[in-house]
């Protein structure tokens, strides 16, 4: 395989909806009890596309940061929301928004599901996401084993949700 990305490696994406809720400011925290819905797109998408999903508790959304501007990227080191007392880490080493493809990945509760609407709780994404993947969150995808995770990000998202 080759270590340069070529023309052939790009990728396309297009949202399968948007988010849609009160909250539009790019704030870190207290997202527990923030609702939502992820309104599919009604071009593509009819309500078959949700049949069964009302059946689970909670989803996977993977959505697109599309308000980080391209020269906030980072590709390096550093300290999570620039607190000093946190130790230098790589970009994917942390779940910042800056990140080199601004992909997000959250699991939120389904609150339940109306046509081609989809109500949640918790979701951190303002509104107006692009959401470009739903996917019912399942427990037999959770981590095997004992997961561990170092104190400074224990610290952060004491209050995320």
């Amino acid at each position: 395989m080759n270590s340069t990305p070529e023309e052939s490696d790009a990728i396309t994406l297009e949202p399968i909806g948007h988010v849609a809720c009160a909250r539009s400011e790019l704030v870190d925290d207290n997202w527990g009890d923030v609702t939502a819905v992820i309104k599919l797109d009604p071009e593509r998408y009819g309500k078959a596309a949700l049949f069964g999903l009302e059946d689970f508790s909670h989803l996977e959304v993977v959505f697109h940061f599309h308000r980080v501007p391209l020269d906030k990227i980072q590709i390096g080191a550093r300290h999570p929301r620039n607190n000093n007392e946190w130790p230098l880490v790589g970009i994917f080493a942390q779940r910042g928004k800056n990140r080199p493809n601004r992909l997000g990945v959250s699991r939120c509760e389904l609150i339940e599901v109306k046509e081609t609407e989809i109500h949640v709780r918790g979701l951190d994404a303002v509104d107006g996401t692009p959401v470009l993947d739903i996917k019912p969150y399942m427990s037999e995808f959770a981590p095997r084993g004992t997961t561990k995770q170092p104190q400074w990000s224990v610290e952060l998202m004491g209050e995320y949700y």
